[in-house]
């Protein structure tokens, strides 16, 4: 069989392989993969958003400063935060393209491995040197674990179930922000058996280890990606036993499957600049260098801003956890409108919402107004969230959405890195208002992009958005 032919059998069967998937019902078995992905990540977001919670517990450990000396100081709380996004930006930007190559399924598991062995490491450190690096490393693993899940998750749920899938997968992974929040309010003021409490809260992170083989064993790799790669017995194989799962879940007979055009089997970083890709990586390039700035803006210095306001360390990381515990409330409450309403209005309202409960954050010290703000704005950032990570992931063809994810994303990343230097400073000269004042802008600059620029979405199959 000559190369050309073999491609276009290639091609016929992945379109064949999407057509299948995309007709099986809303059953057990699927959501039964969607929590097992998402408590992948779950662990992921533990360890990205400890930040802000154990961030106190450096302080008062004398490793780091709340503030820095100068703008890009290496001691303060800030470095620790670039740290962890300099290393995320390294994954998903160098090496998001692993997904694409060697599959979904390898390095998910491998990338959540990595982090948790770093973990452990990193919280028996002394020094702001030591403490940093191995952040930096944790963040390699973390940023190529995200990038993985959002291109595994959005290739194994039908395109009905694409924005309900990623709701409930936020709402698992946003879930460990509450837990995050609720074992620093109890941990990082104390030394349990003589240890400090934030190296407990980072040790608690690494059992995500324990979970990974049953995790790895229990979800198969993406039948599109093997379909793109040729191995389309594999993905038949896969396809005979979702179906037969679904049928024996739903107790019906599956419509038949309408097939898309299909698509080509080899893809390359060109191709993301490139005939309409270009107008979308140019879009979530920009909405990404300015989202990060809201959403970490908030999630990694709240206790510090709440202390600024000359709020104690225990009532900070108190007020801290009643705010945390709406995090995974955004997207619980978007499973309701997540596949009825354009996933782009989504974000430009979610956005709307961080602007307008932040100023406000930004304006008040009285303690149960903060606490209803904080809340509003968690709402806010945890529901564009959720959005945002469906609606990036469907935007690019099976062939290159790992590598194009990881790009776009990685601008999130590299974004933190100096608006965490630029708020310290922010906050060391004007305050909470100020840094509100710096993360509202930014939200204005998201809503311009995702409203002018972001295509539709809702409803369509994967292949059909990508064409």
């Amino acid at each position: 069989m000559s190369a050309r032919t073999t491609s276009q059998a290639t091609r016929a069967g992945a379109a064949t392989i999407a057509a299948r998937l995309d007709r099986l019902p809303s059953t057990r078995s699927i959501w039964t993969r969607v929590v097992l992905l998402s408590l992948g990540g779950f662990f992921e977001f533990y360890d990205m958003f400890f930040t802000g919670y154990i961030g106190p517990g450096l302080v008062r450990s004398h490793i780091l400063t709340p503030t820095t000396t100068g703008l890009f100081g290496a001691t303060g709380l800030a470095s620790f935060v670039a740290a962890m996004f300099s290393g995320l930006f390294l994954g998903t930007m160098v090496f998001s393209f692993l997904a694409d190559r060697l599959g979904r399924r390898a390095i998910f598991t491998y990338s959540l491995l990595w982090y948790s062995a770093a973990t452990v490491i990193m919280a028996f450190q002394n020094d702001a040197f030591g403490l940093n690096l191995w952040r930096f490393i944790v963040g390699i693993g973390v940023g190529v674990e995200l990038v993985t899940i959002d291109a595994y998750l959005s290739e194994m749920v039908p395109a009905n179930l694409r924005g309900r899938a990623f709701a409930c997968n936020n709402v698992i992974q946003f879930s460990s922000v509450t837990v995050v929040a609720l074992l620093s309010w109890l941990l990082v003021p104390r030394t349990p058996f003589g240890i400090d409490g934030w190296r407990w809260v980072m040790l608690i992170a690494a059992i995500g280890a324990i979970f990974v083989w049953w995790i790895r064993r229990t979800v198969p790799e993406s039948p599109r990606w093997l379909a793109r790669h040729g191995r389309i017995a594999e993905a038949e194989r896969i396809m005979d036993r979702m179906e037969a799962d679904a049928v024996a879940d739903g107790g019906v007979l599956l419509p038949l499957a309408k097939l898309p055009e299909p698509e080509g089997t080899r893809g390359n970083f060109a191709e993301i600049w490139k005939g309409p890709y270009l107008r979308r990586t140019i879009m979530l390039t920009i909405f990404n260098l300015f989202q990060a700035i809201g959403y970490y803006g908030f999630a990694n210095w709240v206790p510090t801003m709440l202390i600024k306001q000359g709020i104690t360390l225990t009532n900070s990381l108190e007020y801290t956890f009643l705010i945390a515990i709406a995090a995974p409330f955004g997207p619980l409450l978007a499973v309701i409108f997540a596949d009825k309403v354009e996933r782009k209005w989504q974000i430009v309202g979610a956005a709307a919402g961080v602007a307008i409960s932040g100023t406000l954050f930004g304006q008040t010290t009285f303690a149960p107004l903060l606490i209803f703000l904080g809340v509003l704005l968690t709402l806010s950032n945890n529901a564009m969230s959720f959005a945002f990570h469906t609606y990036q992931a469907e935007l690019y063809p099976t062939r290159v959405r790992a590598l194009a994810i990881g790009f776009v994303y990685s601008w999130s990343r590299l974004s933190v890195v100096f608006s965490a230097f630029v708020i310290a400073f922010i906050l060391d000269r004007f305050g909470v208002a100020g840094v509100f004042a710096f993360i509202s802008g930014a939200m204005i600059v998201v809503m311009a992009a995702i409203g002018i620029m972001g295509p539709r979405t809702r409803g369509l199959a994967l292949e059909l958005i990508s064409e």
